[in-house]
């Protein structure tokens, strides 16, 4: 636009003034302006041109950003940063977790009246021990396919155990909202379970995922998950698992649990944000669950075996605030989740001589609710509270009682506080306490806890 104006201003310049210039010199000049615009307009499209490619680069940058991310809870979050990912291919995650307890009741000793416990639920050592150590190993595989495995190294009855924790691969772009996961992986069923323990925010799972799950709910199978495109976040999954891991129990040529799941959330201004999930998690042919043991005066230790259907329905609300949505310095978080288990089937107690069985109705719920508040960058401080209940029935009361499953008149309750220290993004050390009612006699259990981060490590969920 400006060579023109210039064109037509040294035209009409020419045009009015004397005829000093020859015709020749004239001409000569409108070729030397032509050729000027001509040089210019060259010019003008170069720049278009680099400028078009640096977009496509842009949007190309983009769609690769966001095959790195992956779903590990109710949000999608990157699984690495791009550059961790091409300095480490695959990129490597350690976790070391130790921690020393203080217990005043006998921790082998550990019952909920009413829940007949499995896998790995109870207080754990006393004294000083390695908790939850965990090497996870991940990379996108190709634009398609996100695989992670992870190992898991911890206590338990006296001996180090070394267990695949998960192993999965999960599908890159589908696009139009949809996700799919296979292989070894934590369950969407209620909130806290899809996290990993150096997540939580306290040093022990709350009492309703140690009564139902033996505190966190695994196994191996498929998940489908879908995310509307919606200004509130909605996303609806379901998952096919093989039912062969507690809760569930026996060997299943086809399905043996599934599990479907829906969140709904949002953000209030851009310092509240809040999700809300409902879940529901079913296997009608448990075969030979088996639980806890119990021994009588030095006797065989009979072992409590489950065989019939189970279900379980749970609801929870989590609500976040940060000042200014900068969460750095100073956040609070509010979270609480709601369980309700019902069973029905035949217990028999294994060892026992003659053979001891009976039909079972079981129902058990359990609720806890924790507000935790980081009053400071480097400083965070916690409250929770846990209250189980059961309404078990049998057509032999003995029985049940023997088989841990009688409430005893009991509401398992625990008051936990803790304090945590966390020098950088990368380490923590934790002190808790926790006043334990789950039977009788009162427990109060100590926890120092140390979590440190090495290596790549994707971003936490919601």
């Amino acid at each position: 636009m400006r060579i023109k104006l210039l064109v037509a201003s040294i035209a009409i310049a020419i045009s009015n003034t004397n005829p000093v210039f020859a015709a020749d010199d004239i001409k000569l000049l409108q070729q030397q302006l032509e050729k000027l615009k001509q040089n210019y307009d060259q010019r003008i499209q170069a720049l278009e041109a680099r400028l078009k490619k640096a977009e496509t680069h842009a949007e190309q940058a983009s769609t690769q950003a966001s095959q790195l991310t992956h779903k590990t809870g109710q949000v999608e979050t990157p699984s690495a940063t791009s550059n961790a990912q091409n300095s480490l291919n695959p990129a490597i995650s350690l976790i070391l977790d130790g921690r020393y307890a203080s217990f005043k009741q006998q921790p082998d000793k550990y019952e909920l009246p009413g829940f007949a416990l499995g896998n790995e639920a109870g207080v754990g050592e006393e004294g000083i021990s390695l908790g939850h150590t965990e090497l996870t190993v991940s990379a996108n595989i190709d634009d398609k396919f996100y695989g992670e495995t992870t190992l898991a190294l911890h206590e338990h009855e006296g001996s180090t155990e070394l267990e695949l924790e998960e192993a999965f691969v999960q599908t890159l772009g589908l696009g139009n909202g949809l996700g799919v996961k296979a292989g070894r992986f934590f369950s969407a069923v209620g909130y806290l379970n899809e996290q990993h323990e150096h997540i939580w925010d306290f040093a022990d799972a709350p009492l309703i995922y140690r009564g139902l799950f033996g505190n966190q709910l695994r196994d191996d199978g498929l998940q489908i998950s879908y995310i509307a495109p919606t200004d509130t976040f909605l996303q609806l999954g379901a998952e096919a698992f093989r039912g062969s891991r507690f809760p569930a129990g026996g060997e299943h040529g086809g399905v043996g649990a599934w599990t479907a799941f829906a969140h709904l959330g949002g953000d209030i201004g851009v310092e509240h944000s809040w999700l809300l999930g409902l879940s529901h998690w079913q296997a009608n042919d448990i075969d030979g669950r088996t639980s806890g043991g119990h021994s009588h005066d030095g006797e065989a230790v009979e072992i409590p075996s489950f065989t019939g259907k189970s279900k379980i329905n749970a609801l929870d609300l989590v609500y976040k605030w940060s000042p200014n949505g900068n969460s750095k310095n100073q956040n609070f978080k509010l979270q609480f989740e709601y369980f309700d288990r019902r069973e029905d089937g035949v217990v028999t107690l294994l060892n026992s001589d003659p053979l001891e069985t009976t039909h079972y109705d079981g129902h058990q719920k359990g609720w806890y609710a924790q507000a935790v508040y980081q009053f400071m960058p480097q400083w965070r401080t916690g409250l929770r509270y846990d209250q189980l209940g059961s309404s078990n029935s049998a057509s032999d009361d003995e029985l049940l009682g023997e088989a841990g499953l009688d409430n005893e008149g009991h509401t398992p309750r625990r008051y936990s506080v803790m304090l945590e220290w966390l020098p950088s993004e990368f380490s923590r050390i934790r002190l808790q306490f926790n006043q334990d009612k789950s039977y009788e006699n009162t427990d109060k259990q100590l926890f120092l806890q140390y979590t440190h981060s090495l290596g790549s490590h994707g971003a936490h969920t919601f």
